[in-house]
């Protein structure tokens, strides 16, 4: 490969970059990414509505240097430890890379380029010769700077390793710190048990029950059976969504011609829509409630989180597809149709995750070895033979 390819790399990558900074400073002041972008401004009421619509169209670099100013501290409140440890992460790359740069420009580079292995070397034009004379494969056998070539990157290893170890010993304190100093949270004293076995005359909630307070009767504490509540659930947010309408005075429309126009009043035809979903979820609930509606499986709560992760980690039947336990989600984060999936319906979906993650893989290296081949036409022309004579062509 030569310099003058790579410096070409390095400009398109560039570009590249400076082209998603621009997007990403355009699209973050755009009202309908607010949701995507600034989540707990929204939840917390501080984000401003950019009345100037010219604004939002032309970027800016200000948001790069917001990003470096908040403290730990402040992102721990506004971000939490996820937040702290993502910072973390890109300031240790930052040193990696500066550490590592610094030692490979003004060490490594030197001791290559003035090896002796490579003669034919174009010193008027840099551009036009190959990147070996910047490997090691430039020094000689038996030349005594190889060693200063494998002691600097002995040095560089040794202060990654050094590092990744000062900041895993320092983010394991913080989660350590973080986890004391938050409250309990409810999903850290309950689990999620699903394929609950059937029994003859009983229901899944006595199931669940008995089966707890034989096996774990000092640490359980209580369960909720989970029920299909498909048409209550597309009920409840048809109600949220006509809640988000009357909610903003801009989305209710006004007919300018009176005379033509309804006679009730937007409020009215709404109180009106609201009674008939409050009818509607009454009803949902009524047969959400019924037997038949009841999904074998269950959020069981213990008495303390000892107990929940006890019965976590140990299996709870000799068959291997009943009574499986795992950690309950968050309130936030539960999606309660993968509760009524059964157990062949779960595996059948991940073989075909990981089948399309195997085909977009192989998607993915196609062009990626087309361009890799095309940096060395020899090889490519030795396995494709039927490319010989597109590769001979040459352009006048």
């Amino acid at each position: 490969m030569l310099v003058s390819a790579l410096l070409m790399s390095v400009g398109i990558n560039s570009c590249l970059c400076v082209l998603l900074f621009i997007l990403y400073s355009i699209l973050r002041k755009q009202p309908h990414n607010y949701e995507v972008f600034l989540p707990r401004r929204l939840v917390a009421g501080t984000s401003k509505r950019r009345r100037n619509k010219v604004a939002r169209y032309i970027p800016s670099v200000r948001w790069i240097w917001k990003s470096w100013r908040p403290s730990e501290e402040e992102l721990m409140a506004s971000s939490g430890l996820d937040g702290v440890v993502f910072m973390r992460m890109i300031t240790f790359s930052l040193k990696v890379f500066l550490f590592a740069g610094i030692i490979g420009v003004f060490v490594i580079l030197p001791v290559n380029v003035f090896g002796d292995q490579l003669t034919h070397i174009n010193y008027a034009d840099w551009s036009a010769n190959s990147l070996d004379i910047f490997s090691v494969v430039n020094l000689n056998t038996r030349s005594p700077w190889l060693w200063v070539h494998f002691g600097a990157i002995y040095l560089v290893t040794a202060f990654v390793c050094c590092l990744l170890y000062f900041e895993f010993r320092y983010i394991g304190m913080k989660r350590i710190e973080h986890f004391h100093s938050s409250k309990p949270q409810p999903n850290q004293f309950t689990i999620l048990v699903r394929n609950v076995p059937s029994s003859d005359g009983a229901t899944v909630s006595d199931t669940v029950d008995r089966f707890f307070r034989e096996n774990h009767s000092s640490t359980y504490m209580s369960h909720v059976v989970i029920h299909r509540t498909s048409k209550l659930r597309s009920v409840v947010d048809n109600a949220k969504k006509l809640y988000k309408k009357q909610a903003d005075p801009q989305r209710v429309k006004k007919t300018p011609m009176r005379f033509f126009s309804r006679k009730d009043t937007p409020e009215g035809h709404y109180e009106k829509v609201l009674q008939e979903l409050e009818h509607n979820i009454r009803l949902g609930q009524a047969e959400v409630s019924s037997p038949g509606k009841e999904v074998r499986a269950a959020f069981v709560s213990f008495k303390s989180r000892y107990g929940a992760a006890m019965a976590l980690h140990m299996p709870q039947s000799v068959n291997p597809t009943y009574w499986l336990t795992e950690p309950a989600p968050e309130p936030h984060d539960v999606h309660w149709p993968f509760f009524s999936a059964s157990f062949m319906q779960k595996w059948i979906s991940k073989i075909v995750i990981a089948f399309a993650c195997l085909i977009l893989t192989a998607l993915f290296l196609v062009p990626v070895v087309l361009v890799q081949g095309l940096t060395n036409l020899s090889a490519l022309e030795y396995f494709f033979p039927f490319l010989t004579l597109i590769l001979s062509m040459y352009v006048k």
